[in-house]
């Protein structure tokens, strides 16, 4: 497996890796409609193009992503995402890891999760992240801030 930076051509790719990787997510907390779900392959395109993406490649498959923007010397983190049949592996970890290694230049990284992703709140404070505050979304939703 190697970690790359993801470019333009590969936003539909990840678009239909991030879809299979929120499904679960969507059903935990009973909502078809996340953003992940939703948003379109344009938007990945100019996530991809306007930040930084890395991609996690096997065999010329991507079986993960991460995006960062940085805001200030904060980079903010998003779409973490690992293919289905690769979860529990490490890949999460791996690409953390490698982007945090990206933004030398970053002083935080920022990051949120729903209040019920147990795996995802326990990898991230694996990694060093800390909640730094809650915020209620709907009766089924409350996000996790969390920084390291």
């Amino acid at each position: 497996m190697e970690i790359q930076r993801a470019g333009a051509e590969d936003a539909g790719e990840i678009l239909t890796l991030q879809r299979a990787a929120y499904v679960s997510e969507a059903q935990l907390y009973g909502d078809p409609y996340i953003p992940p779900l939703v948003e379109s392959v344009q938007q990945v395109r100019k996530a991809i193009e306007t930040g930084l993406a890395l991609k996690a490649v096997e065999a010329g498959r991507i079986v993960g992503a991460v995006r960062g923007a940085l805001s200030g010397t904060t980079c903010l983190v998003g779409r973490l995402v690992v293919a289905p049949d690769r979860q529990g592996e490490g890949l999460g970890t791996a690409l953390l890891r490698a982007l945090h290694d990206q933004v030398p230049e970053a002083t935080a990284f920022d990051l949120y999760t729903g209040h019920l992703s147990e795996g995802n709140l326990r990898l991230y404070r694996r990694l060093g992240y800390r909640e730094t505050r809650r915020e209620r979304m709907d009766d089924h939703l409350t996000l996790v801030h969390l920084r390291r």
